[in-house]
């Protein structure tokens, strides 16, 4: 067994591979670039060496400096990670020649799996179903419109070289291609270092769901279920969950020896996914076609790690090592369901743009440390992070704040423990996704099973302005609001002097929820609206949760002070709350309210970023739906195009400048 693992990767990758290298006994080394001097890493590491700057093509991409820095501190295996140099072939073969393992494929199946367009070749080869389209090299965009023709509409564009929703473009006419062919060029060579595209048919009702593989160096090779992982936005995983709820047991046998026979005709070892869509409207279980295989560990490999009680981590790590799989298929088990949310840097409520910035608060749910093989039970919680309060989500790295895992004996106990781990997570100074991941986990159509990877634009065409709140919830929220405000007016007053003896024992408030007022008395519990709600609510100012009890149920509600009242989030919604005397109450409602400035006349940026082009001139007319900019943000070109139309009277940005979010980017008459 190795002696010391060096980690080429940062954040909640390298965190997780630490946890289990010291489970097991071995040393472990971080490498840093000079944004994650005091990352969470680089802390829990034995030794970290410092790569180089913030641009992870000066730091975590330069394989020399990683080599160097395991050479200096005597590792004797490197782990990649996913992302960064994970699938790259290069890279594991100069860990090759310089003596030291990599955990991970050879590199000539990295090869052969790296190339979407040679790994659908080889695919068909080994048996293995495949989409219809055109592997083959497109010389220009009049090619690519003939291409997708010939296919019929829609198909997708695709970066070979990609991954990660980077380099992805589905088009439903010529006008897409025509549109989107360049940019997906672009955003390819831009991530990859790749401009080949190539087109296939797009599969309508499609779930995406993929293949968990572990082989050994001795030829054994064994798949652990499947995952499910079509709720997506831009082609980027958002829940993933294993098993299926799709998927039947003579499905699985199929994609499950389909996937080996391919890992097979590739000498395939260490731990790898194969990623397959699934025709929604197939009832035969044939409907499967091969997408591409991922050479290396997933980000949502814990939910299979739940449902089989294996630590993969461990399993590469002696499968690099040399050592055969301790377990043969049919010892392979999977029992109760577990769910993975990202929690992500964003902010939902503004189109999902990315938000960026230091951490102020971040509290992530109790959960447990190393539920590894923890099948069975009432269930549990799990958070996978490689964040803390007081860091920063930095611009030049992927916006992922932790990742939620919950395993139940159930699909719904699974998702309930979501939601209620949600409400627990506290995350202050920068947007984040908690309502929206919350909002999904109680969402209906969730709940059935009814996915397909158009989930979040079908259920959310308008965008996303929180979960809906029934009537039991927002009396709850009443009843929270109107005791949190009396122990605060209780506190001030206890303060300056001015509460009396005896407090009293109950009040009356009105509470005012989305523009709607009710009448709440509180005390011992509480009454709304004449209704009794049980239970008692736990609080001090100060706090940022709290929690309202009522017999064995529990609400935690985040709880934050503005000028004008409360925010209340839980449940997948923030809930601007007013807590007035009835009196005031009823002279509140005669208060002139304050319009915001109408911006509807500038093109503002949705998110900090670079912007890359303008496409429109002073002076020129334009129609809806016309491009009028793109704005480079997180390595993906975002489009802005025109709401209404109209005339360009200024623009106050030139190409390659640098913007702020909300920033003008130009001006209409």
């Amino acid at each position: 067994m190795f002696k010391k693992i060096l980690v080429a990767n940062r954040g909640e990758i390298a965190c997780r591979v630490f946890r289990t290298a010291k489970r097991m006994g071995i040393a472990t080394v971080a490498v840093y670039s000079d944004a994650d001097a005091r990352a969470p890493h680089v802390l829990m590491a034995d030794e970290a060496v410092r790569l180089g700057p913030a641009p992870a093509a000066e730091s975590y991409l330069k394989a020399d400096l990683i080599l160097a820095a395991a050479k200096a501190t005597g590792a004797d295996a490197i782990h990649p990670g996913y992302g960064f140099l994970s699938e790259r072939e290069s890279f594991a073969k100069a860990c090759a020649e310089a003596g030291i393992a990599f955990v991970g494929p050879p590199a000539n199946a990295i090869a052969a799996m790296g190339d979407k367009i040679e790994s659908k070749k080889l695919a068909k080869a080994a048996g293995v179903n495949v989409v219809p389209g055109y592997l083959g090299e497109i010389a220009d965009t009049d090619e690519a419109v003939k291409i997708a023709s010939d296919i019929g509409y829609p198909v997708m564009m695709k970066a070979s070289a990609g991954g990660g929703g980077k380099g992805m473009r589905l088009a439903w006419s010529e006008q897409d291609v025509r549109e989107g062919f360049e940019a997906t060029k672009r955003e390819g060579l831009a991530s990859f270092g790749d401009d080949r595209v190539f087109i296939e048919k797009f599969i309508e009702q499609p779930r995406h769901i993929e293949i968990q593989l572990i082989g050994d160096q001795h030829g054994n090779i064994v798949y652990l279920g499947e995952r499910e992982c079509s709720i997506q936005r831009r082609h980027q995983k958002v829940v993933e969950e294993a098993p299926s709820p799709f998927v039947t047991p003579e499905m699985r046998r199929k994609m499950g020896e389909q996937a080996v026979a391919l890992a097979r005709a590739v000498g395939y070892y260490s731990a790898g996914t194969v990623e397959l869509i699934v025709s929604g409207a197939d009832k035969t279980g044939e409907g499967f076609y091969f997408l591409e295989m991922n050479t290396r560990l997933q980000v949502e490999h814990p939910v299979t790690e739940a449902i089989t009680g294996l630590d993969l981590v461990e399993q590469m790590i002696r499968v690099a090592a040399g050592e055969r799989l301790a377990f043969t298929q049919d010892e392979v088990k999977l029992t109760g369901w577990a769910i993975e949310n990202r929690v992500y840097a964003e902010d939902p409520y503004r189109g999902f743009l990315p938000s960026t910035g230091r951490l102020v608060r971040y509290a992530p749910p109790a959960a447990q440390e190393t539920p590894y093989g923890a099948v069975g039970g009432d269930g549990y919680v799990r958070v996978d992070d490689g964040v803390a309060e007081g860091g920063e989500v930095s611009m030049f790295y992927d916006p992922m704040i932790a990742k939620l895992i919950t395993w139940g004996n159930t699909r719904d106990e699974a998702a309930d423990l979501q939601v209620a781990a949600l409400d627990a997570f506290e995350i202050d100074g920068l947007g984040h996704n908690v309502d929206f991941l919350s909002a999904l986990m109680q969402h209906p159509r969730f709940r059935s099973g009814a996915l397909t990877t158009g989930f979040i634009a079908e259920e959310y065409p308008d965008g996303f302005d929180g979960a809906p709140a029934d009537v039991d919830l927002t009396r709850q929220l009443a009843a929270v609001a109107a005791a949190v405000h009396w122990r605060q007016a209780e506190r001030a007053a206890q303060i300056s002097g001015q509460l009396g003896a005896n407090p009293a024992t109950s009040c009356d408030w009105v509470v005012r929820i989305g523009g709607v007022d009710h009448a709440v008395t509180v005390g011992d519990g509480a009454v709304v609206d004449g209704v009794a709600i049980a239970g008692d609510v736990e609080w001090s100012p100060g706090d940022r949760l709290a929690v309202a009890r009522s017999g064995d149920a529990a609400l935690a509600v985040r709880v934050a002070r503005t000028r004008a009242g409360w925010t209340l989030t839980t449940r997948g919604a923030t809930h601007k709350v007013t807590v007035l005397p009835p009196r005031v109450s009823e002279l509140a409602r005669h208060m002139i309210e304050k319009i915001p400035p109408d911006m509807s006349r500038f093109l503002l940026a949705p998110m900090p970023g670079l912007l890359t082009r303008i496409e429109v001139g002073e002076g020129e007319k334009v129609e809806a739906g016309q491009p009028l900019a793109v704005v480079e943000a997180m390595k993906m070109e975002n489009i802005l195009r025109a709401e209404k139309a109209g005339v360009v009277k200024a623009i106050n940005f030139a190409a390659g400048e640098s913007l702020a979010v909300d920033a003008a980017i130009l001006e209409f008459e």
